[in-house]
């Protein structure tokens, strides 16, 4: 378990670095350069990944509660809701003009989905401190950024597209699924 929260550390510290420490993050650029901010932030992030996965294939799960079995369908709409809002959030779309962390949200969605779905110390640990995360960030990246502009309200054509899009993403991620976790999606 420990590896899994280092990961969650530094996988957290590394994004509040430009929300919560703009100074630093300001020091971090002039120093190395764009270039070099974004391969180090990159490389930090990968390796942060790398121990999230680690660190949860290794540790050993205990029940913390018992999640419904009635909670199993709604959570898979929910994972797949979070994943349109990662598709979004990239993209312009007719819901941006409602939410304006798309990403963000779609992180915290995602995560309380597993929540529902999952009630075993190492998903707590992870999806916990990932939706704890995503709400810090929003509120940090609107403390900074102050209020939020609407976008222009694209075709309906282009909310279709990220439909299809989120879709195959959601396949995607189902196949991969137990090669990342060790458990199958569905």
């Amino acid at each position: 378990m420990t590896m899994l929260i280092m990961g969650l550390v530094l996988f957290s510290a590394i994004h509040f670095v430009p929300s919560l420490a703009p100074n630093f993050k300001y020091g971090w650029h002039k120093k190395l350069g764009e270039g070099g901010y974004k391969g180090t932030f990159s490389l930090l992030l990968l390796l942060s990944f790398g121990l999230i996965i680690m660190g949860w294939r290794s540790a050993q799960p205990e029940m913390v509660y018992l999640p419904g079995a009635a909670l199993r369908h709604p959570g898979m709409g929910l994972v797949v809701i979070g994943f349109f809002l990662f598709v979004i959030s990239n993209r312009p779309s007719r819901f941006r003009q409602w939410i304006r962390h798309p990403q963000l949200t779609g992180v915290l969605v995602w995560a309380v989905a597993h929540l529902m779905m999952n009630g075993d110390s190492r998903s707590v640990t992870l999806f916990g401190a990932l939706a704890l995360w995503s709400v810090i960030e929003m509120f940090a990246i609107n403390r900074r950024d102050g209020q939020g502009i609407k976008s222009a309200f694209p075709s309906l054509t282009t909310d279709l597209i990220s439909v299809v899009i989120t879709v195959i993403v959601v396949g995607i991620v189902i196949a991969i699924h137990p090669y990342l976790s060790g458990m199958p999606a569905m």
